[in-house]
C-alpha cells in the first residue's frame, strides 16, 4: 500500500455507527473493514456465505427470491439484535448493509404476492434497528461493478447480468437519494481504491471530516 503520514482519527471517533452502503461489487466490504481498523472499532458485516438460497437465485431468481430475501432479512435483524445485547456504543461500530434498505432487493426480485407476504412480515417484526451516524453510500456505473464483481466475488456471483447490476444501482441511487434517517456521504467510487491505496483512503476521511450537512456529495477529481 502507499505509505503516507495518517492524519488523526478524530474526524471518525465522533461517530459511534458508521454504515458503508452500496450495490454488489462498489466495495462496501473491503471499505468497512478499513474504516473498522482505522478506528479500531467493531465490525458488523454480511454473511453472504451463510444463506443457503443465495447461489440457486443468482440461477433462478424468480424462483428464490423470496428465502433468499427472507433468509438476509431474519439473518440481519438477528445481527442487529446481538449488537444491542453486546452495547452498541461501548465501542465504535462499521458495518455493510441498512436494515432500512431490505425491502428494495424484496421490491425488484419479488412478485407482487411475494411482495405483499415480506412487506406483511416486516412490518410485523416492528423492526427497531440503531441509526446510522453515518452512511456512506459508495455509486459506480453498472459497467464497474459488472467488472469489479467479476474479478473479486464468490464464483456463483460472477455470472450476474449487466442489466440487473444496472436496475440495481439505478435502485440503490433513488433509495439514498431520498433517504434522509442519517447524514449520507454519497462518494462516486469509480477512480477510488480504498483497498490498496491509503491516500484514497484519506481523501474518504478527509471529506467526512468536512461534512456540514445531512447529505453531501464526493466526486474525486471536482
Amino acid at each position: 500500500m502507499n505509505g503516507i503520514n495518517r492524519p488523526s482519527n478524530m474526524s471518525l471517533s465522533k461517530y459511534r455507527y458508521i454504515v458503508v452502503e452500496g450495490p454488489i461489487g462498489v466495495g462496501k466490504t473491503s471499505l468497512a473493514r478499513r474504516l473498522a481498523e482505522r478506528l479500531e472499532a467493531e465490525t458488523l458485516l454480511e454473511r453472504p456465505e451463510q444463506n443457503p438460497f443465495l447461489a440457486r437465485f443468482y440461477q433462478d431468481m424468480q424462483r428464490w427470491a423470496l428465502p433468499t430475501q427472507l433468509f438476509f432479512l431474519f439473518q440481519r435483524m438477528s445481527q442487529l439484535q446481538e449488537l444491542s445485547q453486546l452495547s452498541l456504543f461501548s465501542k465504535s461500530t462499521v458495518g455493510d448493509f441498512l436494515l432500512d434498505k431490505d425491502p428494495l432487493f424484496a421490491r425488484l426480485t419479488l412478485s407482487n404476492e411475494e411482495l405483499r407476504l415480506y412487506q406483511q412480515i416486516y412490518d410485523s417484526l416492528q423492526l427497531q434497528a440503531p441509526r446510522a451516524d453515518l452512511v456512506i453510500y459508495l455509486h459506480a456505473e453498472p459497467n464497474i461493478l459488472a467488472e469489479r464483481v467479476r474479478r473479486r466475488a464468490a464464483e456463483f456471483e460472477r455470472g450476474i447480468a449487466l442489466n440487473y447490476l444496472a436496475v440495481l444501482a439505478e435502485s440503490y441511487s433513488r433509495f439514498f437519494y431520498q433517504y434522509n434517517a442519517s447524514p449520507v456521504l454519497i462518494v462516486n467510487s469509480e477512480r477510488l481504491n480504498f483497498v490498496d491505496n491509503d491516500r484514497d483512503l484519506e481523501l474518504l476521511i478527509s471529506r467526512v471530516d468536512a461534512m456540514r450537512g445531512g447529505r453531501e456529495f464526493f466526486n474525486f477529481g471536482d
